[in-house]
């Protein structure tokens, strides 16, 4: 599938204006409408990465038609290649085709502003009480709709990028190497470039381009200058909390460690977010002893279950490594800046590859080659996110889960006699919800979420 296509909207900026600007690349979609959508999605980003790719795919494609189905994918794939998390940065990649440095920032700010913040009271929350009974009902709830918002993914995603029979085999042994064999996910996307490129060899009248829609200019041209400046503020940015705190408190310091530790994170984790968390939770319980390895379990329950990018996580990890090392500051105080600290050093970075490899990236959409590496690494998506999906549903529908080793593979199967009859009953009102009825997002959250609680306390 070719993801290049020639704009035929109105013309783009004059050849000497600089990237940085806040030229609005669709003319029709003021920066006023485009904060409150965002807004909008950073509340509704529920589900993971691929609920929330899916969310902004539904509203900014297909409700909105800000931005076209070739343009998307394209942002997609790049996204998917970068290091951080990936979800967030297509918010930013998003945001700034559409209004540039600004709106980038509005778009990736707000897509992590209220996982944020949601995140810092639930933390406080776990280390002040404990289990929270009525809490745990709500998630059992919002799990089960995250099992359906991703299902939906997958349907929607697959269905607009595998239009062929190479496209549909790459995306079937992407979940395979992924599922079975533990293939790392570096490596399956290398190997779906490569596989794209080489089938855009081969005539096919399957994958025609999706034309751009009118009013959708090209960007800004960006020279060498544009990316030194992106480098130094972003990179200043990113790396001036480190630096302080080394320099003020010293590098044994619980804060010296946070701000090295998931600075490296933001550089080396490629894989998406489940290769990122099986990282963070090595380091974090066996090297670090921040936490015990339940208590990453339900760090992750809540990053799974609130809006923002699932790598939130990491916020809930700096927030009790500085609770339980506050030096001389009040736990509460110490949790707080530990958890603002891991948010920054772990998120700015996505920033700077964002602004300074997107005008370069969108210009690959005229690259035939290129674009068709890219569309290799689409497919291949799918699959991925299959494999997320059913590795939550494991997870979310069945409290035991055995790991069985055949022919060299790994399967990691349910314990049939331990699913929870409960999830499993929420999860398909969720599917009537979303299928059927066409419920939006936010009322099926809601019903679920009640429905957990009740079911809970009943």
């Amino acid at each position: 599938m070719s993801l290049h296509g020639e704009g035929k909207g109105a013309p783009g900026p004059p050849a000497d204006q600089s990237a940085t600007s806040d030229h609005v690349t669709n003319p029709r979609v003021t920066l006023r409408e485009a904060t409150l959508v965002w807004a909008k999605i950073g509340l509704m980003s529920f589900g993971g990465p691929a609920g929330q790719i899916a969310l902004m795919h539904r509203i900014l494609v297909d409700e909105k038609r800000w931005i076209d189905e070739t343009r998307f994918l394209h942002a997609l794939n790049f996204c998917m290649l970068l290091p951080g998390p990936e979800a967030q940065q297509l918010a930013t990649y998003v945001g700034w085709i559409m209004h540039r440095i600004r709106g980038g920032l509005i778009a990736g700010t707000l897509f992590v502003l209220p996982g944020f913040l949601v995140i810092l009271g639930l933390s406080f929350l776990y280390v002040t009480s404990g289990d929270l009974p009525f809490v745990h009902g709500v998630f059992v709830g919002l799990k089960a709709a995250v099992i359906v918002i991703v299902l939906q993914a997958v349907i929607r995603i697959g269905r607009r990028s595998l239009r062929s029979a190479g496209a549909l085999l790459l995306a079937a042994v992407a979940f395979l190497a992924m599922f079975v064999w533990k293939v790392p996910f570096p490596a399956v996307i290398l190997v779906a470039a490569v596989t794209g490129a080489l089938m855009s060899r081969v005539p096919t009248h399957a994958t025609a381009d999706v034309d751009e829609p009118s009013g959708q200019a090209e960007p800004a041209s960006a020279g060498a200058g544009y990316v030194v400046r992106c480098i130094a503020v972003f990179g200043a940015l990113w790396l001036a909390p480190t630096v302080i705190v080394l320099a003020t408190l010293g590098p044994d310091d619980v804060f010296s460690n946070i701000a090295l530790f998931f600075s490296k994170m933001a550089v080396v984790t490629f894989g998406g977010a489940y290769a990122v968390l099986a990282y963070v939770s090595q380091e974090a319980v066996l090297t670090y002893h921040w936490l015990a390895p339940g208590e990453m379990i339900d760090g992750l329950a809540l990053a799974e279950t609130t809006p923002g990018p699932l790598i939130l996580v990491t916020e809930f990890v700096g927030f009790v490594a500085a609770w339980r090392n506050p030096g001389a500051l009040s736990p509460a105080l110490a949790g707080v800046f530990g958890g603002a600290l891991t948010t920054w050093v772990t998120f700015v970075p996505s920033f700077l590859w964002i602004f300074a490899g997107a005008p370069y990236i969108e210009r690959l959409r005229h690259n035939r080659e290129l674009a068709a590496a890219l569309s290799g690494v689409t497919a291949a998506v799918v699959g991925v996110i299959v494999n997320l999906a059913l590795w939550f549903s494991i997870h979310a529908l069945f409290s035991e889960v055995t790991h069985n080793r055949i022919a060299g593979a790994v399967l990691e199967l349910p314990v049939v006699q331990s699913f929870r009859t409960s999830s499993v009953l929420i999860t398909l009102i969720a599917a009537v919800l979303v299928f059927r009825l066409n419920a939006s997002l936010t009322t099926t959250l809601l019903v679920t979420g009640t429905l957990g609680a009740a079911t809970f306390i009943l």
